[in-house]
């Protein structure tokens, strides 16, 4: 098989899940999540139709910013940011879907504001409270954003979150019904433009459109299993 016909069976699988959840067609968004992914292997999914893509890392992030044609496609920042990247992965980033504390989001507003831009990000959440995982607590997760949302330069669009990892589907069923709750309440009182809400990975992004993800982020089900040695 391809990496074209595994990019476009997985777009057929969220499809397919939208469909058997009401969603409107094309509701689900699908990043492809370059980690540990060449340029000229990226480049073959860009031309499959990936145009948005996931980075853990900010060099490369930024390395993967230089080399590839990224025209018509947008380039997000999906692993734990350290304060001494945070002016690269600025400059680099169309969005920081991995933003875990009030001191890490003033630091962005910070260099938003020194290099003029507004930036899109979204609240990284330890639904399952995992003190081995980066993230706020769900019951922290608004008076956060209440008090991020006054910062200049950050725009937040929404939530991110990464169960803790189960064999059990039922078990991850819950953390992803918890997260859509925490969205639904967030979003109902219409602090700032809140409208993604970002989990499901390979193995379990059914689900978590079933349980109101809107933008999944898939590896290894697109390029395959790989070596983070």
């Amino acid at each position: 098989m391809t990496l074209r016909d595994r990019y476009e069976r997985v777009l057929e699988r969220v499809r397919e899940a939208e469909l058997r959840t009401a969603r409107a067609p094309g509701e689900v968004r699908l990043m492809a999540v370059t980690k540990t992914v060449g340029e000229p292997v990226i480049a073959e999914a860009i031309a499959a139709g990936a145009s948005l893509l996931g980075e853990n890392k900010v060099q490369e992030l930024a390395r993967k910013r230089g080399a590839l044609d990224l025209r018509g496609c947008e380039l997000h920042l999906i692993g734990h940011l350290q304060s001494n990247k945070t002016a690269r992965a600025v400059g680099c980033a169309d969005m920081i879907q991995s933003v875990d504390s009030v001191r890490i989001a003033r630091e962005i507003s910070k260099e938003c504001v020194k290099q003029g831009r507004e930036l899109p990000v979204l609240l990284e959440v330890n639904i399952g409270r995992d003190p081995a995982k980066f993230g706020f607590l769900p019951e922290e997760t608004q008076a956060a954003l209440a008090e991020i949302t006054a910062f200049p330069g950050i725009l937040v669009r929404g939530l991110m979150t990464v169960p803790p990892f189960s064999g059990d589907m039922s078990q991850t069923r819950k953390f992803f019904s918890q997260m859509f709750r925490l969205f639904i309440d967030i979003r109902g009182k219409k602090m700032d433009n809140i409208d993604i809400l970002s989990m499901g990975m390979s193995g379990d992004f059914e689900t978590a459109i079933a349980e109101g993800s809107n933008l999944v982020r898939v590896g290894s089900a697109i390029f395959g299993e790989r070596s983070y040695r």
